[in-house]
């Protein structure tokens, strides 16, 4: 890697959206390469089966999933580096990325891929039964739960929209709330309310997940220092989202609650700066959905490239991506 090389384009993140989005760049002769701090995938990873990506009938499992995405990218030639990026300067013409030993590249576009994670309850038991019982995501796995009793824990518009949602599938969904009143807003507490399989569980904390191979129930705490064992076939964990924004430039890129702002193009309001999935604001957080902004962010990469060349300021810089095999 030479420190005078400036690629075309670096996407930060290998998840879903990362690998498609370096697919279509390696198919479309861009020289490109992938920075991802870990492992190829993403949250797929930790997802035991996808049910709802299109092209498996009967579902895969996250891991098989990530690895056929990152094949076919690298089948037409995707380099991945595996580097922790700790800055981008991102304005410019020549966008810099920096990484954690110190190291920086060089690029005229970026991807911004860099997800986010959901906020964890952090109690015994959540991360051993993650994917077997234990969900952040409700349109993910809630075919799973089907005439099952189920908990939503939070008391948010996301967690209480979601309970309502789960009752397509449950038999009955129990929300789980540490205060004595939701957070949801009154439309939304309102239906709730009003619904026969919904019941609330107000003024508990949950200590644990109970379950040996699968979930089996929560332990929980009441307010006034009772503590008892409910049993449920899976809890659903809607206590928020973090971006994985550590590593942008705040000052920079325009931002929501820590999401990066786009448009249709993925395009933030950078030139040849683009964000997709997770980390993106609004982003329904799918598989499906960040493959698909992955596409388009490519797209919007390739006309801001030859946009460069009108202007003469991009010249053939680098090798290119591999022809497929």
């Amino acid at each position: 890697m030479s420190k005078d090389r400036i690629y075309q384009l670096v996407i930060v993140g290998g998840g879903p959206g990362g690998l498609t989005a370096g697919l279509y760049a390696c198919r479309a002769r861009i020289d490109t390469i992938l920075v991802e701090k870990g492992v190829e995938g993403g949250q797929i990873l930790v997802t035991e089966w996808v049910d709802n990506y299109p092209g498996f009938p009967e579902g895969i499992s996250g891991f098989d999933l990530a690895e056929k995405m990152k094949a076919q990218a690298q089948r037409f030639g995707l380099t991945v580096m595996n580097n922790l990026v700790a800055f981008m300067d991102l304005e410019g013409d020549v966008k810099t990325i920096t990484f954690e030993d110190g190291r920086k590249i060089r690029t005229r576009a970026v991807i911004i891929a860099t997800g986010a994670r959901p906020n964890k309850l952090n109690v015994p038991g959540e991360e051993r039964l993650i994917g077997k019982g234990v969900s952040y995501c409700a349109t993910c796995d809630g075919p799973f739960y089907r005439d099952l009793e189920i908990a939503v824990v939070g008391g948010g518009d996301t967690a209480v929209e979601e309970a309502v949602y789960l009752t397509k599938f449950a038999q009955k969904v129990t929300i789980i709330h540490r205060r004595d009143e939701l957070r949801a807003s009154p439309i939304v507490q309102e239906e709730a309310f009003a619904h026969k399989q919904v019941s609330f569980q107000c003024d508990s904390e949950v200590i644990g997940i109970i379950g040996e191979k699968e979930v089996e129930g929560l332990k929980l705490r009441h307010s006034d220092g009772t503590e008892d064992i409910c049993s449920f076939a899976g809890v659903f964990i809607l206590i928020g989202t973090t971006p994985n924004n550590e590593m942008l430039p705040q000052h920079q890129l325009a931002m929501e609650n820590g999401f990066v702002i786009t448009d249709c193009m993925m395009q933030t309001n950078i030139p040849g700066v683009m964000a997709i999935g997770d980390i993106r604001h609004n982003s329904i957080r799918q598989v499906v959905s960040a493959a698909g902004d992955g596409a388009v962010a490519e797209k919007a990469v390739e006309q801001y490239l030859d946009r460069l060349r009108q202007d003469n300021i991009l010249t053939v810089e680098g090798r290119k991506c591999s022809a497929s095999s």
